[in-house]
């Protein structure tokens, strides 16, 4: 993970540059596993700053950047309330698919014990990329 001022969305593709939309990521692989159980696609991961600042306080759990493994930070932004709404972020536009919710591989990664349970319920948002479009670092998100 890397910060990027600006970054191309492709609908039904994702993040051009992100592992995932070149075929590399980790769930990509599992994918091709018949015997797995799928969720939703997602194309791009959202997560609040205020999560962050909340696992922070409440878990004494602080998350170096790009380390919990969501494309794009909000700020303001109830998340939660964009699961099944369509929203724009900079000319993108967006489906909320599912939350995000953490997993024990972010958890191994950062290897901070209690992260899982720290972001339940506020781990993010997977999303859909339905038209795309170029979201720049400070553009709002608007449902």
């Amino acid at each position: 993970m890397e910060p990027k001022e600006t970054v191309e969305a492709v609908a039904d593709r994702g993040l051009r540059g992100d592992r995932y939309f070149e075929g590399r990521g980790l769930w990509n692989a599992l994918d091709e596993d018949p015997s797995r159980e799928h969720t939703e696609a997602s194309d791009i991961t959202f997560i609040e700053t205020e999560a962050l600042t909340a696992i922070e306080r409440d878990a004494d759990i602080r998350l170096p950047p790009g380390s919990h493994r969501r494309n794009v930070t909000t700020k303001n932004v109830p998340l939660n309330h964009l699961v099944g709404e369509t929203f724009t972020v900079g000319n993108a536009v967006c489906e909320g698919i599912q939350l995000c919710e953490p997993c024990g591989y972010m958890q191994a990664l950062v290897g901070e014990n209690g992260l899982t349970d720290a972001l339940t319920h506020r781990g993010g948002l997977n999303a859909s990329v339905l038209e795309s479009g170029n979201i720049d670092r400070d553009d709002e998100v608007r449902w």
